[in-house]
């Protein structure tokens, strides 16, 4: 058993660092975020340099890397920030599956620009009346001619006003039981009639990220914007959910490990009574805690990419990975709060906000109840 990252993943981390370093600046994250708008400049110059879908094969605009090389890009952008990171990594949101799914064609067509920073992906799947259970779609697709005509309403979209193209999830037959065997995943261009989007309001976190409410009203696309074939809608984005759960465990360890820096590096010039913070057993015993709950957070998310990468489906380690890495970053980042007190509660150290976007994680890609159901249900399984 080997836990040594090749050569190429740690110029690749490496790489990451710097870059992030370098561009993520405390001006431009508070000036993103106080405006609640998306770095696209960043997101830009991070496309250049093939931070945005390196994992996306050579022949679609990526490097041919795999899950556990993008972990190590969104691990360190989120440590350096939490909102650009986040904001970065989720640029491509749910593109893979046009990645394994998609013809030859929408390959060609999509995927170069999302590498390119030419175009964001969004994946709209969740609806108000369903939230986490997409056994169901109230979103209905029917065929008409040479089109789909798509009506309905997805919400809390991430990339949801500034997304170019929209891979919706749809019930495409009404009659079949279970209903989720009726379903198709259909590419959806931003400007395509009778498509709208609505900001959902101000969020707790995560400002830079776009989140909206979706709107179909007899939107009309070709019968060709099917991803793969009909009915297996729902086991696609099954499947990219175990991915994407890594990616959102790679987040959150970065925020986790982003505050702890911030937190460390505080107790260590800060002094009280004649002698650094860091001096004081309580403050040390609560490092060590962070400190442990990270490395174990790390190893299930290395692990969890390492086994996609194999080329093996496994939801009960990817939702160990993301339950375990958003419930350490929340609470890293409310301890490194309490251990930088009044200036912790101050959006210029930055940990606040850090707490703030560590938050979504346990809600978002389904909640950390839902990821302790898929572990149960499997464990039940293999019993």
């Amino acid at each position: 058993m080997d836990f040594e990252l090749t050569t190429e993943q740690k110029d690749m981390q490496e790489a990451a660092r710097k870059f992030a370093k370098g561009e993520f600046t405390r001006e431009l994250a508070l000036k993103h975020e106080e405006e609640h708008s998306f770095p696209r400049e960043l997101w830009q110059k991070a496309a250049e340099l093939g931070f945005i879908g390196l994992h996306f094969p050579e022949e679609a605009g990526g490097l041919g890397l795999g899950v556990m090389e993008n972990v190590l890009v969104v691990e360190a952008f989120c440590r350096q920030d939490s909102g650009l990171g986040t904001a970065l990594t989720l640029s491509d949101f749910a593109a893979e599956i046009i990645m394994r799914h998609g013809s030859d064609e929408q390959k060609e067509k999509y995927l170069p620009a999302v590498a390119s920073g030419k175009m964001i992906s969004a994946g709209s799947f969740t609806e108000p009346n369903h939230g986490s259970d997409i056994t169901r779609m109230d979103t209905k697709a029917v065929k008409d001619g040479d089109d789909w005509v798509i009506n309905g309403t997805k919400t809390f979209i991430t990339n949801g006003q500034i997304a170019d193209f929209y891979l919706t999830l749809c019930q495409i037959d009404q009659e079949i039981q279970p209903s989720y065997k009726g379903m198709a995943i259909i590419i959806v261009p931003k400007d395509a009639e009778g498509l709208t989007t609505e900001d959902v309001g101000s969020k707790m976190g995560i400002k830079m990220t776009s989140t909206a409410e979706v709107s179909y009203n007899d939107v009309r696309v070709p019968l060709g914007n099917i991803i793969g074939a009909e009915g297996r809608g729902f086991y696609q984005v099954l499947e990219f959910f175990d991915e994407s759960r890594v990616e959102i465990a790679a987040t959150s360890l970065g925020i986790a490990q982003g505050a702890f820096d911030r937190a460390i590096a505080y107790q260590m010039e800060r002094e009280q009574f004649g002698r650094p913070l860091i001096k004081f057993q309580i403050n040390q015993h609560k490092l060590a805690d962070m400190a442990t709950a990270i490395e174990y957070s790390r190893l299930l998310t290395y692990k969890a990419a390492w086994n996609f990468d194999q080329g093996r489906i496994d939801p009960k380690l990817t939702s160990m990975a993301k339950y375990v890495a958003a419930k350490t970053a929340v609470y890293v980042a409310d301890e490194a709060i309490q251990l930088l007190g009044g200036y912790g509660y101050m959006t210029e150290y930055e940990v606040e906000r850090f707490y703030r976007d560590a938050k979504i994680s346990e809600i978002y890609e389904g909640t950390k109840e839902i990821q302790k159901n898929t572990i149960a249900s499997h464990l039940i399984k293999e019993l």
